[in-house]
């Protein structure tokens, strides 16, 4: 055997169990969490030209859309496809070009990404600096829209390390924000509002290549405590409650990899009824402005004690969304899941993503500029 299997690129995450002959056998580094998760990146060197198979040994951690494939060093990805298997494994081709291919569960978005965003977007989206990671990286802020304005939106992604959609989305959205022609939805929000965003709450996970979910010690997005174990929540929350009081929070997640609830965009239901009404009354709203190419529908959305999202709610383990829906002043404070690979039928792309932040931007000026006591007489 002349080829090689490597966690050795950006955000990589495998273990090789061992190779026989032209197959590997492979598993996701669980490393950080407590909770078995799916998120795993390669890089395959020397196969040009040979065909190989390769399986995972602990459980299906392929998506509904088969592996992301880079074969330009990660900087462009295309879904393989799901393939018909006996076990939970891919065949590849390699091209007699192709000497260094890359393999990922989901469509990657690190630092690299946001930078080649941000010097594509120009003016507009200012940078900024939240706190230091506990890795002593920076954990960034990024601002839109006028500073004085009094109305203010936090938007926060990537809680999760691997969820990696919502990187995409929140570009899309900021983007549109800042540069909308006159007259748009998103233009009045650069006008009348002060976005702050958060890209990447878990810096260190997401440029690590960690899982994420349920970290040993804690969870970042059950870090909304009293004493928060991470600089970026306890920032967070220091910010919300002075300088940057937000009356929209919207946290971007990703769900699990496939199934019901899984597949389509939806909002968190909030236990608290105040904020179940704006998330129902800003889900309309949502849905009318985004039918495609990913489609929301309010229908959708999962209700608080329904499935998963249940359970006591207590001071020692609060998530973003729940701790900014008590802060006053706040009208909607709502978590949304956006899938990984596919949105019912329709194909998850950077594209389609980027699409629905600039939807999701129109949805929240349309729902700034409504007067708050309309989500009571709307139910």
């Amino acid at each position: 055997m002349n080829w090689t299997i490597s966690a050795e690129v950006p955000a990589g995450n495998i273990i090789v169990d061992r190779i026989e002959d032209d197959a590997a056998y492979i598993r996701q580094d669980q490393r950080g969490s407590t909770t078995r998760w799916f998120y795993w990146r390669f890089a395959v060197r020397g196969a040009q030209g040979r065909t190989l198979r390769f399986e995972f040994t602990d459980w299906d951690v392929i998506g509904t859309r088969g592996p992301c494939v880079s074969r330009d060093g990660g900087r462009s990805w295309h879904w393989l496809g799901r393939q018909a298997h006996p076990a939970p494994a891919f065949t590849y081709a390699f091209a007699p070009s192709d000497t260094d291919v890359q393999f990922c569960f989901c469509l990657p978005y690190l630092q690299a990404d946001l930078d080649a965003f941000l010097a594509r977007s120009g003016e507009g989206i200012r940078p900024g600096v939240l706190c230091r990671s506990p890795a002593g990286r920076e954990v960034e802020t990024l601002s839109v829209g006028a500073p004085a304005a009094a109305h203010r939106v936090l938007l926060t992604a990537r809680h999760h390390a691997c969820e990696s959609s919502a990187s995409f989305v929140l570009e899309g959205l900021l983007h549109a924000v800042a540069h909308a022609p006159p007259g748009a939805p998103e233009a009045w929000l650069r006008q009348e509002a002060h976005l702050l965003a958060v890209p990447f709450v878990d810096k260190d996970g997401v440029e690590d290549g960690d899982q994420g979910k349920d970290r040993h010690g804690h969870d970042h997005n059950r870090d909304y405590i009293a004493t928060p174990r991470y600089p970026q929540t306890a920032a967070l929350m220091q910010l919300a409650a002075g300088p940057f009081p937000p009356e929209v929070t919207v946290d971007l997640h990703c769900p699990w990899i496939h199934g019901e609830y899984n597949e389509w965009i939806y909002q968190v239901g909030s236990p608290f009824p105040d904020n179940w009404r704006a998330q129902r009354r800003f889900g309309r709203i949502l849905e009318r402005q985004a039918p495609a190419p990913l489609p929301y529908a309010q229908q959708d959305d999962l209700p608080w004690g329904q499935r998963w999202n249940a359970g006591p709610i207590t001071d020692e383990q609060c998530s973003c969304t729940k701790w900014m829906a008590r802060r006053p002043g706040v009208r909607l404070a709502t978590s949304i899941e956006v899938p990984y690979a596919n949105v019912r039928d329709v194909l998850v792309t950077p594209d389609a993503l980027r699409a629905f932040g600039g939807q999701l931007a129109q949805a929240l000026a349309l729902f700034l500029q409504a007067p708050p006591a309309e989500a009571d007489e709307s139910e």
